[in-house]
């Protein structure tokens, strides 16, 4: 359990890392897809043909990285790129998960997300 619980940090913050070096691409979007297995059929299946992804083995374990064009162009409808912002818990829930996403991307709002047994913070943030 504990070696899950230090995977699922890591891949948090390499999905915070990617967003936030990738707010400077313009309409570019990243997204942390866990472990190399597939990576790139399923970077392509979630995101699209023109969807591009690497395997980042910097921290040792490979973890998958997808870059993908954000959403709609046609108004009304604001572009948005999803990131990370650590994991909730007792004492980081809703308002603080928001808060967070806020501070680490421009015009972040955030939730909590529950998967499985851990409940990341997952943010919104224009491209």
């Amino acid at each position: 359990m504990e070696r899950m619980t230090s995977l699922v940090f890591i891949v948090n913050l390499l999905i915070i890392f990617t967003s936030v070096v990738n707010q400077t691409r313009a309409d570019t979007c990243t997204d942390g897809l866990g472990l190399c297995n597939g990576c790139d059929e399923r970077c392509k299946a979630k995101h699209g043909p023109s969807s591009e992804s690497n395997c980042d083995r910097s921290l040792g374990v490979g973890l998958c990285v997808c870059y993908y064009q954000c959403g709609s162009p046609s108004p009304p409808v604001q572009k948005k790129c999803d990131g990370g912002a650590g994991i909730c818990s007792q004492r980081c829930q809703g308002s603080c998960c928001d808060m967070n996403c806020a501070q680490k991307y421009n015009g972040g709002h955030g939730f909590c997300n529950t998967l499985g047994t851990f409940s990341l913070c997952q943010c919104e943030y224009p491209c």
